[in-house]
Parts: C-alpha cells; structure tokens; sequence
C-alpha cells in the first residue's frame, strides 16, 4: 500500500541520514545566517558538516529583515559572499546594499545543503561532550521534548570541532564555562554579553570575535559579539556572512595540521 511506503521511505531514509551524521568533523549549533555561511564554507571544503536549528524553519532572524518588513542591509565587504551564493542585490546608498530577506535565507540554505551540509530542524542542543579537556561533540533532543519539560535522556553525536552559532544567548559557550569550571579566550574567562546598538563598532567586532574561544570550540556571528562584549549591529548582516565565512576558514586550517 502506498500510505505504507511513504511512512517507510520517511522513517528509512531520515534514520540513515542521522546515522551518517554521529561522527563529524564540525557539528554547528544555531541555524542563524552566520552558521549556515560556515556550514556552505565547511561542506565546499569536502569536510562532514551537519547544522542543528531548534526552529522549524532554520534561518534566524533574517527572515523577518527588521521589523517584520523583509528587507536587509549588506556593505560592500560582503559582497563576494552575496554573489557566490547568488542572491539578487542593489546599491541602495555608497556601499551599502539591499536584499529580500526571504530570498537571502532560502538562498543560504540551499547552497549549504547542495554544498553537502545536513541541517536539522527541531533539535536542540542540550549539552556538549566535554573529553580530556576538549568540546568533543553535542549532545542533542528534540525541541518540544525540552520545552515540554519532558525527563527524556538525548543522544551523542561526536564531532572535531563545534560551533556556537546559537546568537544572543551564545548558549553553548555559556553552558561550556558554568558546566567545566573552564576559562574561555574572553577578558573575564566568561560570557560577558553583548552591549547596546552601534552598526559600525558592532559589524567590525563580530568578525573580530570569531574566533576558537576554547578547545574544540569555535564561536560566530553574534554569538561572537555576545561572548566578547561587542555591541550588536542590527539589520545589517554583512558581519554576519563575513563572520560564518572566516570561522570556516579558521576550521579548515586547524583540521589541516
């Protein structure tokens, strides 16, 4: 029977694909813009590469451009990146660009994925495997099984390197320092938060953030202004692209020595 066959090819196929991802070379937590650049970047370079979004619909807050009126601002730094993933784009005002929103998610989504990325919606990132002193992997559930407060235990997916892409809340860098009782790469040795709006200030700092802010673990996007205390930038998201690109290139280049 057909109803048969479509539950089979689901259930069969989803469950290979998981199998394949329980030993990575970078696993990234955060589905935000800055992750999914990395995970284009990663996957390009032939490494296995698999994204975790505890949304629905992976992306971030750049669907929703700012305020709900899907438009994005980009500066001509991150223009490159904008035309190697082939989303449409005009000169608004000196070196400043706009872009549909909509568009420019779809459009980083999909060449992660065709790059050979996996992404996952619906799983959170609970915890990390912490071996030798080392981020070593995450530990994963289903969004509604937390948010439900269900006492379900996760399961294990090791990985090389981990990326905190998780935005504000930089949550896997949080959990890694009150967790271990370890010090991460920042003044006080913690998260010291993200300070109050400045676009240029803000658009320079996240990149300068994005950085291995511990052993195994690697930080991006605003994330990386969230741990370092830079301020955020807002509706601007050349930083965030130009971020996701340089954490894969500082990845790339640990795992090749």
């Amino acid at each position: 029977m057909i109803e048969r066959k479509v539950s089979q090819g689901i259930i069969s196929t989803y469950f290979n694909k998981l199998e394949r991802n329980l030993d990575l070379d970078v696993a990234i937590v955060g589905g935000g813009p800055s992750g999914i650049v990395a995970a284009y970047y990663l996957a390009k370079a032939g490494l296995k590469v698999a994204q975790f979004d505890r949304k629905l619909s992976p992306g971030g807050g750049m669907w929703g451009g700012a305020m709900m009126f899907n438009q994005i601002v980009v500066q001509e730094e991150a223009l490159d990146i904008i035309k190697e993933f082939e989303i449409n784009h005009e000169l608004y005002n000196e070196n400043l660009y706009v872009m549909d929103s909509v568009e420019s998610t779809a459009a980083l989504l999909y060449k992660a994925v065709h790059a050979g990325a996996t992404i996952f919606n619906c799983y959170s990132v609970e915890d990390v495997i912490f071996k030798n002193d080392i981020v070593s992997g995450v530990v994963v559930n289903w969004t509604p099984v937390l948010r439900e407060g269900m006492h379900v235990d996760p399961l294990n997916i090791m990985a090389k390197c981990v990326v905190d892409g998780t935005g504000h809340d930089s949550e896997i860098c949080r959990t890694v320092a009150r967790k271990n009782g370890i010090r991460l790469a920042t003044e006080t040795g913690d998260v010291i938060g993200e300070r109050s709006l400045d676009v240029i200030a803000g658009e320079e700092e996240v990149v300068n953030g994005t950085k291995e802010i511990y052993p195994g673990l690697y930080v991006c996007g605003m994330a990386a202004s969230a741990v370092s205390g830079t301020p955020r930038m807002g509706p601007i998201f050349g930083g965030m692209l130009l971020s996701g690109k340089k954490v894969a290139e500082l990845i790339i280049e640990s795992l090749k020595r």
